[in-house]
């Protein structure tokens, strides 16, 4: 079996709603209080997942986590049973609540940066478990996604984890989202490009309105866990402007896979050295970049148009996997369309309806997580969470019976919403082959 790139997306919790909680992204704030719909939302984050296996590709499933995290309530001297805490919080600290109960991590293009063993000093797939430091929803997320990913890639001989960095400012770590990876070939040893919105020692240029969420000082810590060789590493710095535009990610304004780089010209600072560095150490680079007068940034925040999936489509072509918020945007639809037709690399564009997602800030991009993977490794990892027929079906079934189609912020003190996300979760794992992954199954004698 030849080497491959995977896709793991996030399954979208049962506790989907709009609490506005991402400063910095703007999509987030803006629909701050609007009710959502959680069943539509796992509903169309599977509908992609399905298209994208049935297109050939290898696609894994990461599930959701346990939400409203009572734990952390009951760490912040809420006491008492479940539905105590709950009515507590809601009355002393409704925004905690909605913070606690955020389903964040299905955007696990956060959850943790990647390094495949063609590219680490040890030869096996190396993971660290992002921090997320800079935002509170996802500072609570790290123990859940290490516990997780243990599971699925569990042998050791293949696969080694990283906690989070420590939770400073000095270390804030964004995950993958900052992070892109090319190749000639997935089994060659890569080029591993890690982006920082600044430096937290040094100085140098910063943003002013929003946090720039990602250091360089993280990224080197990453680089040296997974021992990178330094020939196969480049750092680059996220323009300060594009941060304080609504870029609160890499993700939001640029896109790589193999040789191809899409990006738009406003992405980077002293973007042609950066260019010039990709292009030697990759040894050919083919460079897509969007001048601001076909795209402008704020069409491009808007749309999630670099907020894609970049696939490898064979014979050197790539398909580009976009949310229909890109067609609503005439430039950027007028863009996608001259590009199709242009020649280059970019051959094909595919477009999912994520609107729930893309309404709390993040859009396909977000939603996965990138592993490249050998046979061998493929083999190693938990069977179950493979999308396919039979899986696609009982998943779908699954989140028809569990999740609610209506869901604001007034419903996260209703006890029965916990016992429903639990006894959701408990049979997910049963589904997944994972076993017992979650607190409150270890409580009652499990992982």
């Amino acid at each position: 079996m030849k080497v491959l790139e995977a896709n793991f997306d996030g399954l979208v919790g049962p506790t989907h709603h709009y609490g506005g909680h991402s400063f910095g992204n703007v999509a987030s704030t803006g629909n701050a209080g609007q009710p959502a719909n959680p069943r539509a939302a796992a509903l169309q984050g599977l509908a992609k997942m399905k298209a994208l296996a049935d297109l050939g590709y290898r696609q894994g499933v990461l599930p959701p986590h346990e939400r409203p995290a009572v734990e952390v309530l009951r760490g912040f001297g809420f006491g008492g049973d479940d539905a105590a805490v709950l009515a507590a919080t809601v009355r002393q600290a409704p925004q905690l609540l909605s913070a606690v109960s955020s389903a964040s991590a299905m955007w696990v293009a956060n959850a943790a940066t990647v390094s495949p063993s063609a590219d680490t000093a040890d030869g096996r797939v190396h993971f660290s478990v992002a921090n997320l430091q800079n935002k509170f929803h996802r500072a609570i997320e790290h123990e859940q996604t290490g516990r997780t990913l243990r599971a699925i890639f569990a042998d050791p001989a293949r696969f080694a984890h990283h906690p989070a960095l420590a939770m400073h400012p000095a270390f804030g770590d964004e995950g993958a989202a900052n992070h892109t990876r090319f190749a000639r070939a997935y089994g060659d040893a890569g080029i591993e490009l890690f982006v920082y919105g600044q430096r937290h020692w040094g100085g140098g240029a910063a943003p002013q309105r929003y946090p720039a969420r990602q250091t360089r000082e993280a990224s080197e810590a990453i680089v040296r866990r997974h021992g990178l060789r330094e020939a196969g590493v480049v750092y680059a710095q996220q323009n300060p402007a594009v941060i304080d535009a609504g870029v609160f990610h890499n993700d939001v304004i640029a896109v790589g896979n193999l040789d191809v780089l899409f990006c738009h010209e406003s992405a980077f600072v002293d973007r042609e050295a950066l260019y010039g560095e990709l292009d030697r150490k990759l040894g050919g680079l083919r460079l897509i970049e969007v001048p601001a007068s076909a795209v402008g940034v704020d069409d491009a925040v808007q749309s999630y148009l670099f907020n894609s999936q970049l696939l490898d489509a064979g014979d050197g072509r790539m398909r580009l996997v976009v949310p229909d918020e890109c067609r609503q945007r005439p430039a950027v639809w007028t863009y996608l369309q001259s590009l199709q037709a242009g020649g280059g690399p970019i051959a094909d564009v595919r477009v999912y309806d994520l609107k729930q997602s893309m309404r709390n800030g993040g859009g396909p991009a977000c939603l996965r997580l990138r592993v490249v993977l050998t046979g061998a490794e493929i083999a190693a990892v938990s069977p179950g969470v493979w999308m396919n027929d039979a899986l696609y079906a009982t998943l779908s079934d699954w989140v028809e019976r569990h999740y609610r189609d209506r869901l604001s912020e007034a419903d996260l003190a209703d006890p029965q919403l916990l016992c429903e996300v639990r006894t959701a979760l408990d049979e997910l794992t049963q589904v997944l082959g994972l076993g017992a992954i979650y607190p409150f199954q270890r409580d009652e004698g499990g992982f």
